[in-house]
């Protein structure tokens, strides 16, 4: 236990002030400023992800199959909304485990997006051979 200049025990060595499990600390700026470099890594994937979900759709040529380019554009513009909240969302959560002091929590998102992007590139794939064969 601590003494104030008083010489008495501070309040925050009390026992109703003893580390309870969502008591907050003020953590190592450097953690907090990686963190926050993944969030604009991931604002950046979604920026990124959108303006190629607009180019498929105004500058791409037409594809052999109609209605493709609006449908990937659409699905490039949807990844780009689910890269942004789970950045935000993952954001919060590793701030939250650094603040508490707690293991940072598992992620799934990544999966996500590189299934979708996979999915995606094969059926860009596919599209390219049917141009050429026609």
């Amino acid at each position: 236990m601590t003494e104030s200049a008083t010489g008495g025990a501070t309040p925050e060595d009390t026992p109703e002030h003893a580390g309870g499990p969502d008591d907050e600390r003020e953590p190592d700026y450097r953690f907090t400023l990686a963190n926050e470099r993944t969030f604009l890594a991931w604002m950046r994937t979604s920026l990124s992800l959108l303006a190629a979900g607009v180019a498929v759709v105004q500058l791409v040529p037409s594809f052999p199959i109609p209605g493709a380019r609006p449908v990937t554009g659409g699905l490039l513009a949807a990844l780009a909304v689910v890269a942004a909240a789970s950045g935000v969302l993952r954001w919060q959560s590793v701030e939250r485990a650094i603040r508490r002091d707690r293991p940072l929590p598992a992620q799934r998102i990544p999966w996500v997006i590189a299934s979708g992007l996979a999915l995606l590139a094969l059926a860009g794939l596919v599209l390219v051979v049917l141009r050429g064969a026609t």
